[in-house]
Order: structure tokens, then C-alpha cells, then sequence
């Protein structure tokens, strides 16, 4: 899963052609169809789909309370896409029919497919172009190539949008729902086909978004450059990222199956403060709001936009590491500075949290919620929570993209701190 389309570089555009003038670019190896925008699509009409059908499932047997929070996990996530793509897209002036599709709540549907119209059709212009015999090969060239920047520019741009569409949907939405139903499962104790689409779903669709929240912090911390991941570290990432969100989310079941609402103190309390720290900074620092916000919307609506983003990033944090440290004093929201410390202290509290709700579990707990012994189940889910700080070191530590044994100097000096 490396990052679908990178984006085309200003100074290239300014070079000027990049291929020779007596050779046509190859344009099929150019044009390629993000397969990621296909894949969120299918993950977003799978977890709509399944959520729908598990909506129609508590309705029946009357389950108003779990019905309720099914829908409404469902409903913000799919309201949270459509206006995702709709800030990161900006094309209604040119493309009315869209609109529709969000109005419908089918905006991720009606943008895949009009991004494979949109592939289809520039390949389509290419294949024209490069038959056309009334130009000259030097014309055909400087057209080609003109409409390949352009379709590397638009797929980039869909990407770019998707991308931001799924962390937000993971952590906004999909875990919500995957807590709730295998909280839903433990407490009546049985696994349905139906519950266990759902969380497949909502697993799958979390993993990718916090896959992406690495990728993200990568291009972040190097300025902006292109990251592509070999096999090797992708699935270490994928490992990490799987064990990391699976033992917090049944961790935090188990916690708050025991106790009920006596747990819910301690769940606001971790919450609140991941979600205050940035605006405490920013206070303490006397900043103003980012001057690349300001141009955009009103004194209302950014402080909206900020707060959202601090919301998602307190999310985030809650269930895995974002990758980044939010500074809202910062033009690019981001710390580009934060080291290897972060990381220890993010893991470091998070161990000591789960390891204080396994305990609660195991002892404080009315009755047990699974058919195992309760040391049993605390044992391997703290054995597989270091597993993944394992897998986090490893990465950090050997697989970091750019270590390779031939970098340069200049690669050198943009290397993390080891931990």
C-alpha cells in the first residue's frame, strides 16, 4: 500500500519537457488508476453495508440501545466523508452532478467512478495522440506529455482527499462501531455473521487510516517528500498497527464491560487531556491562529476547523500513536521537530493505562465476560501490546525509509533519532 500517485514537482514543470524530442512518452506507464481511491471505496460501501444490515438485524429484535449507536456510528462517519471530500475537492463549480452524489451520501461512489471515467478518457486521448500522423512527433510530445501532467495532478489530488477521508472515518467512526460491537458481543455472547462483517470492516478500515497516519507523518517530517514503503516495512507497519488497535480496543471493552459507568471517568479523563494539550500550548505560547486559515474561512469557522482537527487528533492518540505532534501555533499545524521522546512518553502512558485497566478487569470486575481464565486473557493482551512496540521499534529503529546503506549525506542529516 505505498502512497497511489505522487504528486508532479513545480520544477520539473518549469524544466520543461522531461523525455527526448524524438521519443514519445510511454504514457501507460504514467497513467495508473489509484488503486487505493477503488479499495476505500469498496471499504466505505462494505461498512456502510454491513452497518445497514446489522442496523435492520437490532430493529427486529428490538434492541433499541444497540440499534441506536449503530446508526449513529455509521451516520457521522458517512457525514464526515462527504465533507471530507468536498473541502479537500473544490470541483462542484465544474461538476454538478457530484453534488448529488453527497447529497446522497454516495460521494466516495460517484468520485471512483468518475475517476475511472477520467482514467479511461485520458487514455483514451493518449492512445489518439500518439496515432494522430498530422503532427509532428515534436507536437505529439509536448501534448502527451501535457495531458499526462495533468492526469498525474488530478489522480494525486483524489488521492490526497481519500487519504484524508479514511484516517478521519477510522478514528471518527470505525472504531467507535468496532468497540461497540465487540462490547455487544462479550455481553450477550454470541458471534453472528453479521457482527463479524461489520468488525472485520471496521478493523480493516482503522488499520488503513492509522497506515496512513504514518505515511503522513513521513512525508511531514521530510518535507514533504515522496514516500514509498518496500514490503519488508509495510508489513511491519501493518503488524504494529493491527496489534496496537486490537489489544486498546478489547483492553478498553474488557474495562468497560467490568465496571460500566464507572469506567467512563477514566475514559473522558484520557480523552480530555489528549485533546487539550494543543490548545493549553497554544495559550501558554500567546500564537495566533495559522495565517494559511485565515485565508479561508471566517474567525468562526477556523476556530471550527481547529477544533475538529484536535478532536480527531485526541482520537487518534486514544486508540494508537497519530505519528505527529498537532502544535496549533504552527503554520503547518504540525511539530516537525518532535523526536523519538514523544514516542516513548505517547507509549509509555499508554502502557501504563492498559496495563491499570487490565488490573481493574481482573480484580475489580463484577463478573467475567469471556469463557477463559481472566489471567490468561491480561497476560497475552499486555504480552501482545509490547509486541506491537516491538514492531514499532523495529521500524523506527531499522526500517525508517532513506537507511539504506548507500544514502547520501544530505539523507543522512534527515534521519530520525534512534531510540
Amino acid at each position: 500500500m505505498e502512497t497511489a500517485v505522487e504528486e508532479p514537482h513545480e520544477e520539473n514543470r518549469a524544466r520543461g519537457s522531461a523525455f527526448p524530442d524524438e521519443i514519445l512518452p510511454d504514457y501507460k506507464d504514467y497513467i495508473q488508476f489509484p488503486i487505493s481511491i477503488l479499495f476505500l471505496t469498496l471499504l466505505y460501501c462494505g461498512e456502510a453495508a454491513s452497518a445497514l444490515y446489522l442496523f435492520d438485524v437490532y430493529r427486529k429484535n428490538n434492541d433499541i440501545f444497540w440499534m441506536s449507536f449503530t446508526i449513529g456510528f455509521l451516520l457521522v462517519g458517512v457525514v464526515l466523508d462527504q465533507a471530507i471530500l468536498l473541502l479537500f475537492q473544490k470541483d462542484l463549480s465544474r461538476h454538478k452532478f457530484l453534488f448529488a452524489g453527497h447529497i446522497l451520501l454516495l460521494g466516495p461512489v460517484v468520485r471512483c467512478l468518475y475517476a475511472m471515467f477520467t482514467h479511461y478518457r485520458a487514455l483514451k486521448r493518449l492512445d489518439m495522440l500518439r496515432k494522430a500522423t498530422p503532427l509532428s512527433t515534436r507536437k505529439r510530445r509536448m501534448l502527451m506529455e501535457r495531458e499526462i501532467i495533468h492526469s498525474i495532478h488530478g489522480a494525486y489530488m483524489q488521492c490526497k482527499a481519500f487519504n484524508y477521508m479514511s484516517i478521519a472515518q477510522a478514528f471518527l467512526s470505525s472504531i467507535p462501531q468496532l468497540t461497540l460491537q465487540l462490547y455487544v458481543t462479550l455481553t450477550i455472547r454470541e458471534w453472528p455473521l453479521k457482527r463479524e462483517m461489520l468488525m472485520a470492516f471496521s478493523l480493516i478500515s482503522v488499520t488503513y487510516g492509522a497506515f496512513h497516519c504514518n505515511i503522513l507523518a513521513l512525508q511531514i517530517k521530510n518535507d514533504d517528500t515522496d514516500i514509498k514503503l518496500h514490503l519488508v516495512e509495510l508489513i511491519c507497519i501493518l503488524i504494529w498497527r493491527c496489534l496496537e488497535i486490537t489489544t486498546r480496543v478489547v483492553i478498553l471493552v474488557l474495562f468497560i464491560g467490568s465496571l460500566k459507568l464507572k469506567s467512563m471517568p477514566f475514559i473522558i479523563a484520557s480523552f480530555s487531556i489528549s485533546l487539550l494539550i494543543p490548545w493549553v500550548e497554544f495559550l501558554i505560547k500567546g500564537a495566533h491562529l495559522p495565517k494559511n486559515i485565515n485565508q479561508v474561512v471566517s474567525q468562526t469557522g477556523r476556530i471550527l476547523i481547529l477544533i475538529m482537527i484536535t478532536v480527531l487528533n485526541a482520537a487518534i492518540n486514544l486508540f494508537c500513536w497519530s505519528g505527529m505532534n498537532l502544535q496549533l501555533s504552527s503554520e503547518e499545524l504540525i511539530d516537525k521537530k518532535h523526536t523519538a521522546s514523544h514516542r516513548i512518553l505517547h507509549y509509555g502512558i499508554r502502557l501504563i493505562e492498559n496495563v491499570m485497566m487490565v488490573l481493574m478487569f481482573k480484580f475489580s470486575g463484577e463478573r467475567s465476560l469471556v469463557n477463559c481464565c481472566d489471567s490468561l486473557i491480561a497476560t497475552h493482551l499486555i504480552t501482545a501490546y509490547l509486541l506491537s512496540m516491538g514492531f514499532m521499534l523495529l521500524f523506527y529503529h531499522y526500517l525508517y525509509p532513506g537507511w539504506a546503506g548507500d544514502s547520501t549525506p544530505e539523507e543522512i542529516e534527515m534521519r530520525p533519532e534512534p531510540i
